[in-house]
């Protein structure tokens, strides 16, 4: 029996009321879907772990022939991740080029990386799944965690890009993408990401590795903050729409968090969607002044990425920093400001300009700061 590629769902469409009380029509977007763009895949061109030239039109036979092992293989894949991908994960496969998808993860609460999207370009080789499939995190030049490096590459066991154990890697029988996936997000974006590191955490003395831990995870979230506001410049293709709607959705929390660590409220990954904290008290959460600059200047430049797309900041000019505000209540962003929920006409001009001649050297020293592998000490 041979298999066929599925056809495309249509976007279905819900009916949504605005903070104005506005009805409009959303997509909805989908956790598995076909697509046809694949434009900007990291994979298109690239030669395979094999170093055998892949093709535009699809990388050889074994990838068109209905009939071959390969093709059956990732058909089986795709009903496996339609099926199966839990609720913080989204794929999308290409009708065009099936050895290719492209993965969001959503961090989970708990974590230093909650609310932050996190995405994965996937290729299959063309003898697959006699080898694993490869793994490119689009990281934006961030190294967000000790097995997702600032160059895309994964190192996790089952992707046998990292040693481990023979029941850890990958077996051609058995493991499937929907479990490298969800590896990424457990063992991966996970709650204490610092003792990924091999080495860490193994000699005594806890405290002291609690506090490298905690430092680290203050270096996560600001490095996430950056990494949502360049996916919100240029959202990944066939992503677009749900970038957009994560974020408009999540504003709010995701200010109201960076406030909260930046005063000591909560230890970073311990903010609640609910809007409360837990896991520590205020007393006891200790703040390094660095960090607290760091998200001075992450707050009101995440602010300003929501309004250049959302008129949001009615619902949540509260969430901002104290900290980041002038004796007026003045949000700063370099030659930017914001009071109550109107744009600085000036600072909006000459932002502009710069961007269009090139003049970056804020948002390049802003890139700097806490651009490092480690904040331990």
């Amino acid at each position: 029996m041979t298999l066929s590629l599925p056809l495309p769902v249509p976007q279905q469409q819900r009916t949504t009321t605005t903070t104005s009380g506005e009805i409009q029509e959303t997509d909805i977007f989908h956790q598995f879907d076909v697509v046809s763009e694949s434009s900007d895949h990291h994979y298109l061109d690239s030669n395979d772990s094999s170093g055998s030239k892949k093709t535009k039109d699809g990388g050889g036979d074994s990838f068109k022939n209905i009939s071959s092992g390969v093709y059956k293989k990732i058909m089986q894949e795709w009903k496996i991740l339609e099926k199966h991908l839990p609720g913080s994960i989204y794929v999308r496969v290409h009708e065009n080029r099936i050895d290719l998808l492209r993965a969001v993860i959503i961090g989970v609460a708990g974590t230093p990386y909650h609310d932050g999207l996190y995405f994965f370009d996937i290729a299959f080789p063309p003898d697959y799944p006699a080898r694993p499939p490869l793994v490119y995190y689009r990281s934006f030049g961030l190294r967000i965690n000790p097995n997702l490096y600032a160059n895309g590459r994964v190192c996790l066991s089952l992707l046998n890009t990292w040693p481990g154990r023979k029941s850890e890697k990958w077996d051609s029988s058995e493991s499937t993408v929907l479990q490298v996936l969800v590896s990424i997000q457990a063992l991966v974006l996970n709650e204490k990401p610092y003792y990924n590191e091999p080495g860490n955490g193994v000699l005594p003395g806890r405290a002291i590795w609690e506090k490298k831990s905690n430092a680290y995870n203050e270096n996560v979230f600001f490095l996430s903050c950056k990494t949502m506001l360049f996916l919100l410049r240029r959202p990944p293709k066939n992503f677009e729409g749900f970038v957009a709607g994560h974020f408009r959705e999540k504003a709010s929390v995701i200010l109201s968090a960076c406030n909260a660590y930046s005063n000591g409220q909560a230890r970073v990954g311990c903010y609640r969607n609910d809007g409360s904290c837990s896991g520590a008290n205020p007393s006891t959460v200790d703040v390094s002044d660095k960090f607290k600059g760091l998200m001075g200047s992450a707050i009101s430049r995440i602010a300003f990425g929501f309004q250049e797309k959302w008129s949001v900041f009615g619902g949540f000019w509260g969430a901002v920093s104290a900290a980041g505000r002038d004796e007026n209540g003045v949000v700063s962003r370099g030659k930017r400001w914001f009071k109550g929920s109107r744009v600085d006409l000036r600072g909006r001009c000459l932002g502009k300009l710069k961007r269009v001649s090139g003049v970056k050297e804020e948002d390049q020293e802003w890139q700097k700061q806490g651009s490092k592998r480690r904040v331990f000490d």
